[in-house]
């Protein structure tokens, strides 16, 4: 697997997370808990700041490599 390959995989499966767990927020209030649906929503912030931190460092990594060729 080449660079390019890699970070495609990399964003792909980044992209997928990001749709699952958007999916988690209809599902919190149900729960019928104030402290559990905190927590939870707290996690699923958290873990969407970190997908978001993966895919600006693609990014990063993408200009960097077309900076490069110039």
């Amino acid at each position: 697997m080449d660079k390019a390959a890699a970070i495609k995989q990399i964003r792909d499966v980044c992209n997928a997370v990001s749709r699952e767990l958007m999916r988690l927020h209809p599902a919190v209030p149900p729960l019928a808990d104030k402290e559990a649906q905190e927590e939870i929503y707290k996690t699923i912030f958290e873990l969407t700041k970190s997908v978001e931190t993966i895919k600006k460092r693609l990014a990063r990594l993408e200009t960097k490599d077309d900076s490069a060729l110039l």
